[in-house]
């Protein structure tokens, strides 16, 4: 990345022959690429006033900084999987941050120069608070979004006992609309299939015979359905051996 320096020296009015002089020297070495950084010329006040600014840039200079390292890192991790393309994504203004440094340009809207500088220090804090404020809020938001996401990728691939059933199952699995009956699902290890269909039948009184059904498995189970008289749903459930959903 290119690095900037800042260079103040003595020169004309338009401060065209400094920049013409600078050119001539570091060109001859291939030094830098030089270009005008325009600064307006602002109403600095008293000695006292400059003194007092002094103090006051530089916390806001300390602030401005680890806000934009902040506002950078958000950006990495939003395009966490397109990581070659998070320097395209940094743009001040709409252009790429060497086109923003080389051909800047006060904004004399938003910082006007004609008032006291104090005033333009007080305007660049307020707007500096302003995008912390909304960046935390973004930053909040995304990160709910993300969880959001999380949960509903670990729900459609996560295992069985983890995951939405809602794309496994149909209504054609379970007894509907029966006053006595009820079918209940059960996680079965794959060590404990066999055991499974040889005791389910006995695991509690009224379990409908031959009713159970594989209908999904992963790699460490399998989702069964098991028909029974639903006044026996408690008792099943303490000699159940898998895990009922």
């Amino acid at each position: 990345m290119s690095e900037f320096w800042l260079i103040s020296a003595p020169g004309d009015k338009e401060n065209l022959q400094a920049l013409e002089r600078m050119n001539s020297v570091t060109s001859k070495s291939n030094l830098s690429h030089n270009t005008k950084f325009a600064i307006p010329d602002f109403k600095v006040g008293t000695l006292d006033s400059l003194v007092g600014l002094s103090d006051e840039l530089g916390k806001l200079d300390t602030f401005a900084e680890s806000l934009i390292k902040r506002m950078a890192q958000s950006v990495v991790e939003v395009m966490e999987d397109s990581k070659g393309k998070v320097h395209e994504n940094l743009l001040a203004n709409g252009v790429d941050l060497t086109s923003f440094v080389t051909h800047f340009e006060w904004d004399m809207a938003k910082y006007p120069a004609k008032q006291p500088l104090v005033s333009v220090v007080d305007t660049l804090a307020k707007q500096l608070a302003q995008i912390e404020t909304d960046l935390k809020s973004r930053t909040a938001a995304y990160s709910v979004l993300k969880a959001n996401l999380e949960n509903l990728e670990k729900k459609s691939t996560g295992n069985l006992f983890t995951r939405t059933l809602s794309d496994i199952v149909s209504k054609e699995d379970f007894v509907l609309d029966s006053e006595y009956l009820i079918t209940l699902l059960v996680i079965v290890p794959k060590s404990s299939y066999v055991q499974w269909q040889k005791t389910y039948e006995s695991l509690s009184d009224m379990v409908v015979p031959r009713s159970t059904k594989l209908i999904a498995e992963d790699n460490e189970g399998g989702l069964f359905t098991v028909t029974l008289f639903r006044k026996v749903i408690e008792d099943f459930k303490v000699h159940c051996p898998g895990i009922l959903l």
